[in-house]
């Protein structure tokens, strides 16, 4: 006989999975940042809650680091007189 998983389930298997994908968030982290803009949470439903975390785990997922971009960007900010000077002899960059 199968048993049928109710959202309460669902949802300690979400939590499981956004913990082993995602080892360096804690729980609290998870929680706050998905309830983000939610309002008052007292009374959403597991069935709310469950889509809710689940939304959030697709856009964890779908997010891309961009680390090596902002120290890029760093860099080149830093670098930014040499780069105006590169392009008033002509050279490019």
């Amino acid at each position: 006989m199968r048993i049928k998983t109710n959202y309460y389930t669902q949802i300690i298997d979400l939590l499981n999975e956004l913990h082993n994908s995602f080892p360096t968030y804690n729980l609290g982290k998870h929680l706050s940042t998905a309830l983000d803009g939610q309002g008052d949470t007292w009374g959403i439903s597991d069935k709310e809650l469950l889509y809710i975390l689940t939304k959030y785990k697709t856009e964890l997922e779908l997010d891309v680091q961009h680390s090596n971009d902002i120290e890029d960007i760093i860099r080149d900010g830093m670098n930014l007189n040499n780069i105006l000077e590169e392009e008033d002899n002509g050279e490019s960059y």
